[in-house]
C-alpha cells in the first residue's frame, strides 16, 4: 500500500497537469500604423475580410485609443500596462528596461506562469535600441523583430520585376507575399503554430506585422483590388478652425521624401491607394495565421487579440503619418475574441485604451493580476457590449514631436463619449499654453476647435484631465 503523502503528491501533480491543459492559449496579433478604419468598422471601401471575420467572432471596440501615437512609447505602454508618463518614455530610442528594469511585461507574466511564449515579427519597438525587442519576455529568441522599415526590400528568386510606381514612398511590384517581411512572418507563424500544438503546453504567441507602415510596398495584386478613383474624398483636408499651431507637426516621416513640398494630388491619390493596399496585404497574412489555428483545432481554446499601435493621417488636417493628438492618430482598432463570448460579433462603443489589454488578457486566462497595472480589464464589456469600464481615454504627445533631451511642451488629450479635450503644457513649468475642444456629437471630424466658446465645458474637462495628469513642473 502506497504512503498517503505519495498519493497526495500524485493527485497534486495530476491537478496541475490538468489545469495546464485547460489553460487557454493566447494569440496576440499586432498591426503597425493601422487607422481605426476597417470594413468591420463601416469603411466599406477598405478590404479587410479576415479582420472583419475575426470581429464577427469577437468583440470589436469602436472607440479604442493609444496612449501615444508613435511606436516605441505606445508599445512600451501597452506591453507593460503603464502610461508613458509613468515609464518616462515619449521617444523612439529609450528602452523600457532602461526606465523600469524589473517591470513584468504582458508576455513575461505569462511565461512566469508556465506558458511557452514566443515572438514572431514586430511586437516591441523595432530599432534604435541596444536591447533588441525584449528577451526577458520570451521562452525562445525573437525572430523578424529588429530592423528598419526601409530594409523591407523585395526578396525573390530570379529576376525582380520593376517598381511600377514613381512615388518615393510607394513600391508596386508583381511579387509573391513572401517577398516582404509580413508574408514571411505569416509563414513562420503558421509553422510555429504546428510546433506549439505538438508541445501540449499553453502558449502565448505574439505575431507582429509591419504593415501598413511606410513604405507602402504591398505586392501588386493588392493594389489591383482598389480603384483609386473610387476611394472616398477626404472629409477634412484643411486644418481645424481655431486650432493652435502647436497641435500640428512637420510630418517628416512622410514629407522629407518630397523635399519639403506637399505631395501633388496625383501623389496623394497613390499614397492613399498604397496605404489601403498595404492594409489588405497585412489582412491576408492574418488570414493565413487564423486558418492554421482552425486547421489545428486550437481556436476553441485560444484567446485572440488584434490591435494596432496607433493611427495614421493620410492628409486629414493637412497632416501625414502620426505624432498628433487628433482622432486619426489616437484611435486604434481593438478586437478581443476569447473562446467563449456573449453576443459574438456585437461591437461596442465603450471607451478603451491599449494599456487595458494587459489586465483583460490576464483575467481571461485566469492568471493573477499584477499590482502595477494602470489599465482596466475590459471583461465587463466582453460580457455585455453595452457596459462601460471608463469615462475617458487618454493620448499624449510631446513637442517637438521628435525631441532631443527633453520635451519643450506636452499635449495631454482626453477623449470622452462626447468630446476631445487637449491641453498643451510647458514641460518645465506646467503652464497651459493652448487648449483644444472638439464636440464629437456635432463635429466627429474635429474640424472646429470650440474651446474659446465653451468655457464651462473646458473648465469641467480641464478638472478631469488634471485629475489624471496633475499640472506640475518637470525640472
Amino acid at each position: 500500500m502506497q504512503p498517503r503523502w505519495l498519493l497526495a503528491l500524485f493527485l497534486l501533480l495530476s491537478a496541475h497537469v490538468l489545469s495546464a491543459v485547460k489553460r487557454p492559449n493566447v494569440l496576440f496579433i499586432m498591426a503597425d500604423d493601422l487607422r481605426s478604419e476597417l470594413g468591420c468598422m463601416g469603411a466599406t471601401y477598405v478590404k479587410s475580410p479576415h479582420i472583419d471575420a475575426l470581429a464577427k467572432r469577437g468583440r470589436l471596440f469602436m472607440r479604442a485609443y493609444c496612449q501615444q501615437a508613435v511606436c516605441n512609447p505606445s508599445r512600451a505602454s501597452m506591453l507593460t500596462g503603464l502610461r508613458p508618463d509613468t515609464l518616462r518614455i515619449w521617444d523612439l530610442s529609450t528602452h523600457l528596461r532602461e526606465q523600469k528594469p524589473q517591470v513584468i511585461t504582458l508576455p513575461q507574466h505569462f511565461k512566469d506562469h508556465g506558458y511557452f511564449t514566443q515572438c514572431i515579427g514586430k511586437i516591441f519597438h523595432n530599432w534604435r535600441q541596444e536591447i533588441q525587442g525584449d528577451p526577458k519576455s520570451w521562452s525562445v529568441p525573437q525572430v523578424m523583430h529588429y530592423a528598419t522599415h526601409g530594409s523591407d526590400k523585395p526578396r525573390v528568386k530570379g529576376e525582380l520585376l520593376p517598381n511600377l510606381s514613381k512615388n518615393p514612398k510607394c513600391d508596386m511590384r508583381d511579387v509573391p507575399d513572401e517577398a516582404y517581411f509580413d508574408g514571411r512572418i505569416a509563414n513562420l507563424a503558421v509553422k510555429t503554430l504546428g510546433e506549439l500544438e505538438q508541445k501540449k503546453k499553453p502558449f502565448f504567441l505574439a505575431v507582429g506585422f509591419w504593415k501598413p507602415h511606410l513604405p507602402f510596398n504591398a505586392p501588386k495584386r493588392y493594389w489591383d483590388l482598389y480603384d483609386p478613383a473610387k476611394l472616398p474624398p477626404l472629409t477634412n483636408p484643411e486644418r481645424p478652425a481655431n486650432a493652435p499651431e502647436i497641435a500640428f507637426h512637420d510630418a517628416r516621416e512622410m514629407l522629407r521624401s518630397f523635399k519639403g513640398k506637399p505631395p501633388t494630388p496625383a501623389q496623394v491619390r497613390e499614397l492613399r491607394h498604397g496605404y489601403y493596399a498595404a492594409t489588405t496585404y497585412m489582412d491576408a497574412q492574418i488570414g493565413k495565421v487564423l486558418a492554421q489555428l482552425d486547421r489545428l483545432g486550437l481556436r476553441e481554446n485560444t484567446i485572440i487579440t488584434f490591435a494596432s499601435d496607433h493611427g495614421f493621417h493620410l492628409g486629414e488636417h493637412k497632416l501625414w503619418a502620426k505624432t498628433s493628438c487628433f482622432e486619426w492618430d489616437a484611435a486604434v482598432p481593438i478586437i478581443i475574441a476569447p473562446p467563449k463570448l456573449a453576443k459574438p460579433g456585437a461591437s461596442t462603443h465603450a471607451l478603451a485604451e491599449l494599456l487595458d489589454l494587459y489586465p483583460t488578457i490576464v483575467e481571461l486566462a485566469g492568471l493573477p493580476k499584477p499590482r502595477h497595472l494602470e489599465g482596466k480589464s475590459l471583461l465587463p464589456v466582453l460580457k455585455d457590449p453595452a457596459a462601460t469600464v471608463k469615462k475617458a481615454a487618454y493620448t499624449q504627445h510631446p513637442r517637438p514631436a521628435y525631441y532631443k533631451g527633453a520635451p519643450e511642451v506636452m499635449g495631454y488629450s482626453m477623449r470622452t463619449a462626447d468630446f476631445r479635450y487637449t491641453e498643451w503644457r510647458n514641460w518645465k513649468t506646467g503652464r497651459i499654453i493652448a487648449r483644444e475642444l472638439y464636440d464629437h456629437q456635432k463635429d466627429p471630424s474635429e474640424n472646429l476647435n470650440v474651446a474659446s466658446g465653451q468655457r464651462k465645458v473646458v473648465k469641467r474637462m480641464s478638472s478631469r484631465l488634471n485629475a489624471q495628469f496633475p499640472i506640475q513642473p518637470n525640472p
